[in-house]
């Protein structure tokens, strides 16, 4: 049941800034708001019509806390679809915690996260895919999440979803019309028609599902491992990519013994860059294991970044390719030839041949000087290849979503599989009613409070 109680929380950033925003909402919010709040006019703000923002003072007894502008949002037309206040005031933090306790002290509670959007749920205002995509919208790092995110909470893959679901119960609908009817043995459904819709709704399904491979490297980006030997220059590529001095550079062997992570935006797309530990001979026990995760993270990388000392002997390398190159089949492996500026134009023609049986990208560079790392950066993104992404693009981004998906997908295919078959009535309906509720998982329409309590409690408080 939906929580009456009138809810407030601080809905800005933490910390001091200009402006800060307190948002309140529940069917006593305005009558809440207004023992604190007086206007010029001295007119309540009960009496305020809807929609409208106003000008006043929050008042603690005879002292005035501060000067605010408050909106005014009336039941059904808010975010939450209840009565909601939302009071600016100066970005103070003791002037927020100050209205907040006032608010409270009043008869209002501090909001749990994603509260707000939780009641904006409840009553219908969004879907429960469309809300998951408010918390992507605030989260978004890059074009493509953003993109993705603002199509989903406007509702676009609801309405796929809706259509499918609408033929699917109109589909289950007939079948179940003729289990009233089983001893006339009459057929209402032409099952050949159901089976042509029944292969079209697969064919949607399983676009949807198979876009999560997108959506999931746009929404958490695309893993990249910078792997090589001990001083290639990997510590200085990773900072060189970050912009800033995130990895220790230093002459000494097997400075990174650990991982070190960082998310950098190139052209819109976010990448996941771990530079590894190098690989070498050691008998030091601690870098044996750093080396040990290097092999693991190239395992998990979509594209392996293999940084070579070019003055490194050529056998050196040879040999570190046998280790490298089984481990990075199926990945998108890319060949970065590193402290070419220490190398005479000789020398460097003759280094174009090594590895040259790999078919594989080829970058020469220097990362300490910072040349040519603009075709570097090209090749990620060829190498990410990813579709460009508009606003009205249905690409699936949340796990949760996929996993249904696959169900739903699971369970239209026995459907086809049990037209094609000639199977009762009473099974194939099962089969249809199974795909509908897979599918009404994702949009909320079939939920339990678990799945609503792991939800929302990823959200922010004032969301």
């Amino acid at each position: 049941m939906l929580d009456q109680s009138v809810i407030c929380a601080i809905s800005t950033p933490p910390g001091s800034g200009g402006i800060a925003v307190i948002r309140l909402s529940g069917k006593e919010a305005i009558e809440i708001a207004g023992k604190v709040f007086s206007s010029p006019s001295k007119k309540p703000l009960s009496g305020f019509p809807a929609n409208t923002v106003h000008f006043g003072e929050i008042i603690d007894g005879e002292q005035t806390v501060d000067e605010v502008l408050v909106a005014l949002f009336r039941t059904p037309h808010s975010y939450t679809g209840e009565n909601t206040v939302e009071v600016t005031c100066h970005g103070s933090v003791y002037i927020q915690q100050c209205i907040l306790q006032l608010l409270i002290g009043k008869g209002a509670r501090l909001a749990l996260p994603g509260e707000f959007t939780q009641r904006a749920f409840l009553n219908g205002k969004m879907d429960l895919s469309q809300a998951e995509a408010v918390a992507d919208l605030i989260a978004s790092t890059s074009d493509g999440m953003h993109k993705l995110a603002l199509n989903q909470m406007r509702g676009g893959f609801s309405n796929e979803l809706a259509k499918l679901r609408s033929q699917l119960l109109d589909f289950t609908s007939l079948i179940e019309l003729e289990l009233d009817f089983t001893e006339e043995d009459v057929e209402f459904a032409d099952r050949n028609h159901l089976k042509t819709l029944a292969i079209d709704i697969e064919r949607i399904i399983h676009k949807l599902a198979n876009s999560f491979s997108v959506g999931n490297a746009i929404k958490n980006g695309i893993p990249v491992a910078i792997i090589g030997e001990t001083n290639a220059g990997k510590s200085t590529l990773l900072n060189l990519l970050a912009g800033e001095e995130r990895a220790i550079v230093s002459d000494i062997h097997g400075t990174t013994r650990d991982m070190i992570e960082d998310a950098i935006n190139v052209s819109g797309i976010t990448f996941r860059f771990i530079d590894t530990a190098g690989i070498r001979e050691t008998s030091d026990v601690i870098e044996s294991i750093g080396i040990e995760r290097t092999f693991r993270k190239l395992e998990q990388a979509s594209i392996v970044l293999w940084v070579i000392d070019l003055t490194s002997p050529a056998n050196d390398i040879k040999l570190l390719a046998r280790q490298i190159v089984p481990r990075s089949e199926g990945k998108h492996l890319v060949l970065v030839f590193n402290k070419s500026d220490l190398l005479t134009p000789e020398e460097l023609n003759k280094k174009q041949d090594l590895l040259s049986n790999l078919p594989v990208a080829r970058i020469y560079i220097s990362a300490k000087q910072r040349l040519n790392t603009e075709s570097l950066q090209h090749e990620l993104l060829r190498a990410a290849s990813l579709p460009d992404i508009n606003q009205n693009d249905i690409i699936v981004t949340n796990v949760r979503h996929y996993e249904a998906l696959m169900n739903a997908l699971h369970a239209i295919r026995r459907v086809i599989e049990n037209l094609t078959s000639g199977i009762s009535g009473d099974f194939l309906s099962q089969d249809i009613r199974e795909c509908i509720h897979y599918l009404g998982e994702i949009t909320g329409q079939i939920n339990n409070d678990e799945i609503l309590g792991n939800i929302f409690a990823n959200f922010c408080i004032g969301k």
